[in-house]
């Protein structure tokens, strides 16, 4: 039984649901975002809030009962707050700059790497003197935030002898020893 898919979705201030055949459109004061559900499933907007109802007990029905009203809640929280991560490079002369939505990070290779990013993120470089410089990347659509986290984090993951590379803020990293002196 979904738990999370009998849950309804409060609906804040300034957000609009619409509902078109298994097209649902959430407007909000970040943005427009749209997503393409089941159409077994039923979505209602009724008196402020969301409600995701499924026709059966399938195993398949319970599954996307939960998903589906997951991705809708996703969509509501991004257009009305957003979401927001941080990135940290670990590491002696990793840094990051940030120009429009372009990314440009030295990560130890040869060479700079250049990453543009997609209009809907929008990206932030801090280098404060002392600290490791930090990636601050926002946007309304949580899946693809995701993603772009993703890809930066794939050119250079943090590694556990050192704690070198691309980190999330908060992560923990856990770390091993290195060799130990052997035995004659």
């Amino acid at each position: 039984m979904s738990r999370i898919g009998k849950a309804p979705i409060a609906l804040p201030a300034g957000v609009s649901v619409k509902v078109d055949g298994h097209k649902v459109t959430v407007k909000g004061p970040k943005g427009e975002l749209s997503q393409t559900i089941n159409p077994e499933l039923e979505v209602k907007v009724e008196d402020n809030q969301v409600v995701v109802t499924r026709p059966s007990d399938e195993r398949e029905h319970r599954a996307q009962h939960g998903l589906y009203r997951a991705l809708i809640h996703n969509m509501v929280v991004g257009v009305s707050e957003g979401y927001r991560k941080e990135m940290e490079l670990v590491g002696v002369g990793y840094r990051a700059t940030a120009t429009g939505q372009v990314l440009e990070l030295a990560l130890g290779f040869s060479h700079a790497i250049y990453i543009k990013l997609p209009p809907e993120v929008k990206v932030e470089a801090k280098s404060e003197r002392n600290k490791n410089p930090l990636i601050i990347l926002e946007s309304d659509d949580k899946q693809l935030l995701g993603q772009v986290c993703a890809k930066i984090r794939s050119l250079r993951k943090p590694e556990p002898y050192k704690g070198k590379g691309i980190k999330f803020v908060g992560e923990v990293i856990r770390r091993k020893s290195g060799k130990s002196a052997g035995a004659k």
